[in-house]
């Protein structure tokens, strides 16, 4: 049965940088596959992608060598055993602000006697190149299981969560995170405030020995915040990387101002 790189690489204290795909176009996610991030993530919790066309990305992923992960909607038994049938080597679980709510995630994601994973399926274990019979056996050293730390309570209770057996890393969405710190008139947080909360997700991370991530949106973000000891880092979308592209061209091309394209 194939290794997951991606967790290992974390466990060895090394950054991991990916991007989120949220098309769920199959053509598209072979081309990403192929383009040397070492893992995607095909987002269920924002995007409109159902269950077949997950699966059949996922399984585009895993066949360009790529780790696949799905970020499901919510962090219960349902959503977590059916990504990871469809072969996803890994879980992204949002708003994840408990002990209680990590250990029904962590649990849903293993196999008995380390979870409640129920025996089934037959995608997984075609994506990980294995038998039916290895995949059960190994599925449980080589599955990724992200826990994401969204709100002011998920980071008090950070260092209780990070460090049950199980989590191999945490992921924070700034967006979210910075929602969940307004005020109850509506205020966003300082810069100030809000980093202050990154830095303690951070420490957490650094205290429990567990990898932690975040989403960016620049290279420039990305090497600071490897630089500040974090791991698993995620830099735009490709949905992102396409109107950002289209947006310069736009620009270039003075097609906002109503630019004449009749001399290109």
């Amino acid at each position: 049965m194939k290794k997951n790189p991606v967790k290992a690489a974390l466990k060895a204290g090394k950054a991991q940088v990916g991007t989120w795909l949220s098309l769920g176009d199959v053509f598209a996610s072979r081309v990403m596959a192929r383009t040397g991030f070492p893992w995607l993530t095909v987002d269920l919790e924002h995007s409109p992608i159902d269950w077949s066309a997950m699966a059949n990305v996922v399984g585009a992923i895993a066949d360009a060598g790529c780790t696949p992960i799905v970020r499901v909607p919510r962090g219960d038994h349902d959503l977590i055993k059916r990504s990871l049938d469809a072969g996803a080597h890994g879980i992204v679980v949002p708003m994840v602000n408990t002990v209680e709510e990590a250990k029904i995630a962590i649990a849903a994601a293993k196999y008995p006697p380390q979870g409640n994973r129920s025996v089934g399926g037959s995608l997984h274990a075609l994506n990980y190149g294995a038998s039916a019979g290895d995949y059960f056996k190994y599925a449980n050293d080589e599955i990724l299981v992200i826990l994401q730390t969204e709100s002011p309570e998920g980071v008090d209770n950070a260092e209780a969560i990070y460090s049950l057996p199980g989590v191999d890393a945490i992921f924070v969405g700034p967006n979210d995170l910075q929602a969940q710190m307004r005020t109850p008139d509506g205020k966003d947080p300082s810069p100030e405030a809000f980093e202050a909360m990154l830095q303690r997700v951070l420490a957490a991370g650094k205290k429990t020995g567990t990898p932690v991530g975040l989403h960016t949106q620049t290279t420039q973000q990305v090497e600071q915040r490897i630089a500040e000891g974090w791991q698993f880092i995620a830099i735009g979308s490709e949905l992102r990387f396409m109107v950002t592209e289209a947006q310069k061209l736009v620009s270039a091309l003075n097609l906002k101002q109503g630019g004449d394209l009749a001399r290109y």
